[in-house]
């Protein structure tokens, strides 16, 4: 997308946000969505070491108001998750973001949410849930589009690993069903170095 002049950028990255923000809702379920969402099916891409491109630099506030930043994380592996509370494969799989976040904590790896839309709705599940990590207040959904450079989501939810360099290693649409497969996903980023 570097080959697109910046007001192009601009444009796509409003697009790509529209479509993120819009995969939960407002369908039927007569054209090929399941239950009135549109979510991933599970795919992944893990990109080669080598190959692998910078994570934006997020920055802003978490749920709470408090400032967050991924650079607060320099040098742990990342998961980065986009979620919403208005999304029923986003509150299926969180017990297996936050059993995996718990577990893997004193391992050099820290899971971060991007609450998409309704923030107020974000704060209350997150609480209700004890989720042990924090989450963006994204609210206009301008945090997710920052990953079209690396791998642009077309799901939520959408997880990113980034490596303990910085860089986008695995992009995972819909939910994570499996706390093995998550947890597979995150030690095979911490074997691999760019």
């Amino acid at each position: 997308m570097n080959f697109l002049p910046r007001r192009a950028r601009g444009v796509l990255a409003v697009a790509l946000c529209s479509l993120v923000l819009s995969a939960c809702g407002g369908s039927d379920g007569t054209d090929g969505t399941r239950g009135g969402y549109i979510s991933g099916d599970g795919s992944y891409v893990v990109v080669d070491a080598p190959d692998r491109k910078d994570a934006p630099d997020l920055e802003g506030e978490d749920l709470e108001g408090e400032p967050l930043s991924l650079e607060q994380f320099a040098g742990q592996v990342v998961v980065v998750n986009v979620w919403g509370s208005w999304c029923p494969p986003c509150r299926a799989e969180e017990p297996v973001l936050s059993a995996v976040a718990r577990e893997l904590a004193d391992n050099d790896v820290q899971f971060v949410g991007i609450a998409t839309r309704d923030v107020a709705g974000a704060r209350a599940f997150e609480r209700s849930r004890e989720v042990p990590y924090p989450s963006f207040a994204d609210d206009a959904g301008t945090y997710a589009v920052q990953f079209a450079d690396s791998l642009p989501t077309m799901a939520t939810p959408t997880t990113w690993i980034i490596d303990a360099d910085g860089k986008v290693a695995v992009r995972y649409l819909g939910p994570f069903t499996s706390e093995s497969t998550l947890r597979g996903l995150i030690e095979d980023v911490q074997g691999s170095r760019s």
